[in-house]
């Protein structure tokens, strides 16, 4: 069974735990009002960019 040789230091500890932090999800919001996640299709206006992905006739 592996066993450490050398106990590991509390700043190495925190080192290896830096990334381990859980973040709040982000949402951009758009010039009309609605919210989407980032690099994601508005499902709302069907707009990603700028531009019209779906179109209305579509529903």
């Amino acid at each position: 069974m592996a066993v450490p040789k050398k106990r590991t230091s509390k700043a190495k500890r925190n080192m290896r735990r830096a990334h381990d932090a859980i973040n709040a999800p982000v949402f951009v919001k758009e010039a009309d009002g609605t919210v989407r996640r980032p690099h994601r299709l508005n499902l709302e206006t069907g707009l990603y960019r700028g531009r019209q992905i779906i179109s209305d006739d579509a529903e």
